[in-house]
């Protein structure tokens, strides 16, 4: 490249800070072009609630290829915090987590639920006494999972904050002590510079209290999807309510304005769902699976009430016999570990509702046969056999094999950190990110047996 340095002239805030992509139903991610102004200003609206200074330290735990390790990234760097970096794959193991926000002091942590509840049933977390602020968001926060952090650590403040990858990480937030008692912790309100609107199906906006889709507006709204004028023209619509030109992203959710002025979400209005805060279309899954030779028809549905039972189910109508293993190695080359299904169940026909749409509620639960299973080989050894135990409690499946994946099971980090704990209790121990390298039953109790013999 040239050795001079960029040509500056011209260049306004409105020229183009990053491509961060999402997932798409149609199995082809979208780039979204996000602006200078827009970065600079949720940036600057952080700074008004974090108020970093010198004295503060950050830990950076997201992977960069989602937007929410912006959060982490650049407002230290502006404002002369510390910004401590996690170790690669650091992420997946909170005990390890939650040592260095210990060590390092850590005043300012960012995360998902899914996250957060890992933190607050992880015994330690009580001592990160110099932590002062998290800021939560990617997918709804129970109310329950907020007030364990409230009690856990009362000087700390959590704010719950909402927004979607088109709109610039973060669009509103809540002050987490204002909540009042319900199931889910509520967005709040709009962020500075950028406006929210609860929108009917006719585009009017929706009376207090009653269900409308929500819009965004306002300085944050991204440029659109790169390349893809198709869906741009989709979801980003003109704004009838503002300045000429200015335009409203569609989010696809559903929310509802409340009496104190703030916003509660209510779900989405498709078929995207939110798994341990990664964005899913349901849609891009089933796709995918068709292109199997072996399968006719898939539907994918999220079953679970809560982030720690909440599980990807494949339904298939094959063409031909196929074994949950292939489905799901087929998938494994096409698309990211948390896109891929859980359990596979195998239909011969559709349940259908009068009308002829699939009755998704009369679709069988899974069972041990919806999962990959290895040829069994029973476990061998006290430390083996009691890991099974775990193991079939924490899963709720009736049988594991030497041979058998945690993860392959239905296993993930919320469950991993849960069988973590029952093996601290059995007397066995070994750390979560452990379990990433050796998820087979066999290896996980090998590397236990060589703790205990350091140990000893």
């Amino acid at each position: 490249g040239p050795t001079t340095n960029l040509e500056r002239d011209g260049l306004t805030p409105d020229n183009l800070a990053y491509v961060i992509y999402t997932s798409g139903s149609t199995g082809r991610p979208k780039g979204v072009g996000v602006p200078h102004n827009a970065l600079s200003n949720v940036l600057h609206w952080m700074q008004s609630l974090a108020r970093l200074g010198p004295a503060d330290s950050v830990l950076q735990k997201t992977p960069l290829s989602f937007d929410a390790s912006l959060r982490e990234l650049i407002p230290p760097l502006l404002e002369g915090a510390c910004l401590v970096l996690a170790d690669p794959e650091g992420h997946k193991d909170v005990p390890y987590l939650v040592e260095l926000m210990i060590r390092e002091r850590i005043t300012t942590i960012h995360g998902v639920p899914a996250f957060l509840q890992m933190l607050v049933a992880t015994a330690s977390f009580a001592q990160c006494s110099t932590l002062r602020l998290m800021m939560c968001g990617g997918e709804a926060l129970p109310s329950d999972t907020a007030a364990r952090f409230d009690e856990q650590l009362p000087a700390a403040t959590l704010y719950n904050v909402y927004g979607p990858s088109e709109a610039t990480v973060d669009v509103t937030a809540w002050r987490c002590v204002d909540t009042p008692e319900g199931p889910i912790v509520r967005i709040g309100r709009p962020m500075t510079n950028v406006r929210v609107l609860v929108l009917d199906a006719e585009g009017s906006p929706s009376p207090l209290g009653v269900p409308g889709e929500l819009h965004i507006g306002g300085v944050q709204v991204a440029r659109g999807y790169v390349g893809r004028p198709d869906l741009t023209a989709e979801r980003w619509v003109p704004d009838p309510f503002g300045d000429p030109g200015s335009r409203l992203y569609r989010t696809g959710d559903q929310a509802r304005w409340l009496s104190d002025g703030s916003i509660e979400f209510l779900g989405r209005l498709d078929h995207q769902v939110k798994v341990r805060g990664f964005r899913i279309e349901l849609g891009e899954i089933r796709n995918l699976l068709t292109e199997h030779s072996k399968v006719h028809e898939a539907h994918v549905l999220l079953l679970g009430d809560s982030s720690e039972d909440a599980r990807l189910v494949a339904y298939v109508r094959p063409s031909a016999p196929v074994e949950p293993a292939e489905l799901r190695d087929h998938l494994g080359t096409k698309v990211l570990e948390h896109m891929v299904p859980d359990a596979y169940i195998l239909v011969e026909e559709w349940p259908l509702q009068p009308n002829g749409k699939l009755d998704r509620r009369a679709l069988p639960a899974p069972n041990d046969a919806a999962f990959v299973r290895r040829e069994f080989e029973a476990p061998v050894g006290d430390i083996e056999e009691t890991i099974a135990d775990i193991w079939t409690e924490v899963l709720g499946i009736e049988r594991v094999g030497r041979t058998d994946n945690f993860f392959e099971l239905g296993g993930h980090s919320l469950l991993a950190v849960r069988l973590m704990e029952r093996m601290r209790l059995a007397g066995l121990h070994a750390e979560v990110r452990a379990l990433f390298m050796a998820p087979t039953l066999a290896d996980l109790a090998e590397r236990t047996h060589q703790v205990l013999e350091l140990r000893l």
